[in-house]
């Protein structure tokens, strides 16, 4: 006797039954090192910062947003980063990271938006030849801290009256990604990507407390020593037979990363 059941199997199943988001979006977080020398036998000032866009049209019109865009059917969302990475602002090749979904309700004007952000922390020689294009424009890379004390745009304000706003949630997006790469600088050895091969202590320091800025009260400048020592007894880094005075005035000396592998933070 055949069996009569109304569990869905693959000849009734009907999309059409259920409520689909209205687009998913692939949002990029992109963060570099800025540095820049003011003072001669000084060390350089460096900044964080992230790399945003302008929007062209709406919603957020004028508004300041991460780049990325509506992923498509035949791409994975990684895919889809990494092409609108390169439709807005000509930058490919960067090995990026997911950092989270966002799906609050209504936090798109456009509909029922899920988007997925995905985060780096890159050399800003991988910048260099940056240009806005696409929805993009403008592009510009932001101060960590100028970005989070901006405020969110009108979705439906006209192009110059969003100066200085952000679109959408970003303002959420940019503070967890923020929190990620803090925790990827303490806990792995990506700072040698802003560091020459052979480096002092001091320049170490200068690159770790420019994304984890409670460093420096863990360790105040009269303390150095302290967070040399915490460095060298968790063996990431190992000195070299030779000293610079590239950034004092007196010889310091140099100092190479190790083969050690993180465990937990190295620095506090």
């Amino acid at each position: 006797m055949e069996k009569h059941t109304n569990e869905e199997n693959q000849h009734n199943y009907s999309a059409k039954k259920y409520r689909t988001p209205d687009g998913v979006p692939a949002d990029n977080i992109i963060f570099t090192i800025t540095s820049e020398r003011t003072t001669p036998n000084s060390l350089p000032e460096m900044n964080l910062k992230v790399l945003m866009i302008r929007r062209k049209k709406w919603p957020y019109a004028g508004c300041w947003a991460l780049p990325g865009g509506f992923s498509n059917e035949d791409e994975t969302l990684l895919d889809a980063a990494k092409r609108e990475l390169k439709e807005e602002t000509g930058i490919s090749g960067l090995q990026i990271t997911h950092l989270d979904v966002y799906s609050t309700p209504k936090r798109d004007p456009r509909g029922w938006i899920i988007s997925s952000a995905y985060c780096a922390l890159v050399n800003e020689k991988y910048l260099e030849h940056r240009k806005a294009a696409d929805d993009a424009a403008d592009e510009q890379l932001f101060n960590v801290n100028e970005l989070l004390s901006m405020i969110r745009g009108d979705e439906n304000a006209d192009f110059d009256s969003n100066e200085g706003k952000l679109a959408f949630d970003h303002h959420d997006i940019i503070n967890d990604a923020f929190k990620m790469i803090q925790k990827q600088i303490l806990e792995s050895n990506i700072a040698k990507e802003f560091l020459p091969e052979e480096f002092t202590i001091s320049e170490l320091f200068k690159v770790i407390s420019t994304v984890y800025p409670e460093l420096k009260e863990i360790y105040p400048k009269e303390q150095l020593v302290n967070f040399r020592r915490k460095v060298l007894t968790r063996k990431l880094i190992e000195s070299v037979d030779k000293e610079s005075n590239r950034n004092s005035r007196r010889a310091a000396q140099l100092y190479k990363f190790s083969d050690q592998i993180p465990v937990l933070s190295h620095y506090i």
